[in-house]
């Protein structure tokens, strides 16, 4: 399906322009600085140091995609500070606590990231002259999870089990208070603001190191030989590569500035028939990494984690346009295949898939 904003438009759309990126030194935040640098992109980015020496971050730094400051999002005045200073454009606000079971031992830390950060980030916003576009990062563990055979769609009932999803819900909240109070569209020709939330998806690729998650955790094993510990093997989400809803945040974003994306929010997730089991997804990545094996560690101490979650992507198909490109067995074999480069040439691969998946 070709987009309202096509890919080779996409390239172009956003050279020269400012784009300030919170959360940039995370495993989302990098592959962005990385496409927006290669679309010639002014880039600043705003976000705790980054937790892995060995992350997409890391790698990238070299090669200068963007300008860094290293601050926490709960530093209001700091926030305000440096992007009063750069004017933005665009604002991506990628920035979070983005771990489940994280935000069972940091309960209350989680929510202060996620709610009152993104608070800090649209206050600012209020401040800032001139017209600017906004995208707000969330996830798809917003709505009130019936573990159904279900498609959610943006008007379902947001709610939240845990405090991760709690708080994504909670930030779902703020940003419609602040669109509604602030930045109210009857009103653009007053403060020239566009916001718009992207709820998106579990996302896989190349760079991502964190703990629990469960990519990350089967290519440590793999690399090292050991058995894959899996929990939950069951459960079903809405996997994607990262590439997928990255270039759906930045077709939003220019169609914001083009008052042309009339939602308030939109999902980012694969096709309806594309959804797997944490147990289908880890057969793939055995499959196409050539060996390992598995086994079931699920038991009545870990903490609860949902069990079915899948997307419905029609609002962002009609109004954006947008559609993903690779299908689940791709995008596990595009993230296999940067895990197994030589570390030394990481980053050039990372630019090299950008290149590859915008000439799909």
């Amino acid at each position: 399906m070709e987009t309202v904003v096509t890919h080779r438009q996409l390239q172009t759309y956003y050279k020269n322009k400012k784009v300030f990126v919170t959360g940039h030194t995370g495993f989302k935040g990098a592959w962005l600085t990385a496409i927006l640098h290669g679309f010639g992109a002014i880039v600043k980015g705003y976000a705790l140091a980054p937790e892995h020496q060995e992350g997409l971050f890391n790698l990238l730094r070299p090669l200068d995609t963007c300008e860094s400051v290293i601050a926490d999002i709960r530093n209001k005045e700091k926030l305000e500070k440096e992007m009063l200073s750069f004017k933005p454009d665009f604002i991506f606000h990628l920035a979070a606590q983005p771990l489940v079971r994280r935000s069972y031992a940091i309960p209350a830390e989680t929510f202060e990231v996620n709610v009152a950060g993104t608070a800090n980030l649209l206050e600012a916003i209020t401040r800032l002259p001139g017209k600017c576009s906004v995208v707000v990062v969330t996830t798809d563990k917003v709505y009130e999870n019936k573990e159904m055979d279900i498609l959610y769609k943006e008007s379902d009932r947001l709610g939240g089990y845990d405090p991760y999803s709690a708080s994504k819900a909670c930030t779902e909240l703020v940003i419609s208070s602040f669109r509604n109070s602030f930045f109210n569209p009857a009103d653009f020709p007053h403060h020239k603001k566009t916001i718009a939330s992207a709820r998106a998806g579990n996302v896989i690729g190349g760079g991502d190191w964190s703990e629990d998650r469960l990519v990350p955790d089967i290519v440590r094993s793999l690399q090292r030989h050991q058995t894959i510990n899996v929990r939950n093997p069951g459960a079903v989400r809405p996997w994607q590569h990262v590439l997928e809803p990255l270039t759906g945040y930045l077709i939003l974003g220019a169609l914001l500035e083009m008052n042309a994306a009339p939602s308030a929010a939109y999902n980012f997730g694969p096709l309806p028939g594309d959804h797997l089991s944490v147990r289908q997804l880890v057969s793939m990545l055995i499959e196409q990494w050539g060996e390992g094996d598995w086994k079931d560690i699920s038991g009545k101490d870990q903490p609860h984690e949902a069990q079915l979650l899948q997307l419905d992507i029609a609002l962002a198909l009609k109004e954006l346009q947008w559609a993903p490109k690779l299908a689940a067995a791709d995008a596990v074999r595009w993230t296999l295949e940067w895990y197994k480069q030589p570390v030394n040439n990481q980053a050039q691969f990372t630019l090299q898939q950008i290149k590859n998946y915008l000439a799909i």
